[in-house]
């Protein structure tokens, strides 16, 4: 009897541990959108170039180091209504692809070094977008503020090719509603992304 009470004891407290030491594990930032930014620059008619965002993301980084933004396609900002439509009903189809994600891993000393002060590395990055997924070497600058949060920038754009996530077809239509003589399908990529502590 002692015994079955002392089991029950044991594993009371080795419960109590486990979900402490699984919740110390989770720790981790969140990406705080208010202050983040992810813009990207069409070209068209070959020289008129313009910067578009994406008002809604959201993040995480955790104490590995792995992090993960998602976008929502259906905030895309363009500073146009009609246009900001047409990207979502014609190029993004986010009637069938209302997000994409972009993933990656930072090491964990990498992060502590950045409390010191701004870290340049080059970190792979995995985006999936309308179904297809592609992989891009991306030069950040990683940092930790006064207050603990974590501040990832691109160093340079990112370029994606609308064909690697078969967009071309939505480029092409974009093109000719608007009755433009082309619209460039590879498109620079720029990200600041700030992360509270969670």
């Amino acid at each position: 009897m002692k015994s079955t009470a002392y089991d029950r004891w044991l594993t009371a407290c080795l419960g109590v541990a486990l979900a402490f030491f699984t919740g110390a594990a989770s720790a981790q930032w969140e990406l705080d959108s208010d202050r983040s930014r992810l813009s990207f620059i069409s070209v068209k008619n070959a020289s008129v170039g313009e910067v578009h965002t994406f008002k809604t993301l959201k993040g995480t980084v955790g104490d590995d180091g792995g992090a993960q933004v998602a976008i929502d396609l259906d905030s895309v900002e363009t500073a146009i209504p009609i246009r900001n439509k047409r990207m979502r009903e014609m190029l993004f189809e986010t009637g069938n692809f209302p997000s994409a994600s972009i993933t990656t891993s930072v090491a964990p000393e990498l992060i502590e070094q950045a409390r010191k002060g701004p870290t340049e590395v080059s970190v792979p990055l995995t985006v999936e977008l309308h179904g297809s997924s592609a992989s891009y070497d991306a030069a950040v600058l990683v940092s930790v503020a006064g207050d603990g949060s974590l501040h990832v920038a691109t160093r340079e754009p990112i370029v994606v090719d609308a064909g690697d996530f078969e967009l071309g077809a939505g480029v092409t239509a974009l093109k000719e509603v608007a009755g433009l003589a082309s619209i460039s399908t590879s498109v620079p990529v720029s990200a600041y992304l700030v992360f509270d502590p969670g």
